[in-house]
């Protein structure tokens, strides 16, 4: 239904990622009106894909790059803020392709953020990192609650999880 994306062609075509958001708005009108009905939880598209990952699943992975975007930030590795930041994109672009009832307005809510964080990153701007990142953590958490799911709720991290990753650019 919708053509794969990979991260440099996600970040780099404003046009193709507004592309696939008219195609998701277009997708979400022309769903029958039971499909409001079945929030708070998502559905499949009717793919057949028996392997697709669970909403969960993409989810759970994505609140790992939340954390791990943070950290990189925090910590002004650039190069791996964005790889994180460009791994988040590509879980909401599955999430966009593999669910059908996503609220588009939402979707559009990330994208702000989204750019925000990628042009912090490109910019090296610690102090645009942060605002931004608080942006994205706000706009999740709105999404959440559209979608009857606001028990599940992120924040901006508070300790590592991950004492096997180094953080800190190489040379330092």
């Amino acid at each position: 239904m919708f053509p794969e994306f990979t991260f440099v062609k996600w970040r780099g075509a404003g046009v193709m990622r507004q592309a696939v958001i008219a195609s998701l708005a277009i997708l979400l009108l022309a769903l029958p009106g039971s499909a409001e009905e079945q929030v708070p939880y998502a559905y499949r598209t009717p793919s057949g894909d028996s392997v697709a990952p669970t909403l969960g699943d993409i989810m759970g992975a994505t609140q790992l790059r939340h954390f791990k975007l943070w950290y990189a930030g925090k910590m002004k590795n650039w190069e791996l803020a964005g790889y994180e930041l460009g791994q988040i994109e590509d879980s909401f672009l599955s999430a966009a392709r593999l669910y059908l009832n996503i609220p588009i307005e939402k979707i559009n809510m990330i994208d702000k953020p989204l750019t925000a964080l990628e042009a912090a990153v490109k910019a090296k701007d610690g102090a645009q990192f942060g605002t931004a990142f608080a942006e994205l953590t706000t706009a999740c958490n709105a999404c959440h609650a559209s979608a009857h799911v606001g028990f599940i709720r992120i924040q901006i991290p508070t300790a590592s999880p991950f004492s096997n990753q180094i953080f800190e650019p190489a040379g330092k």
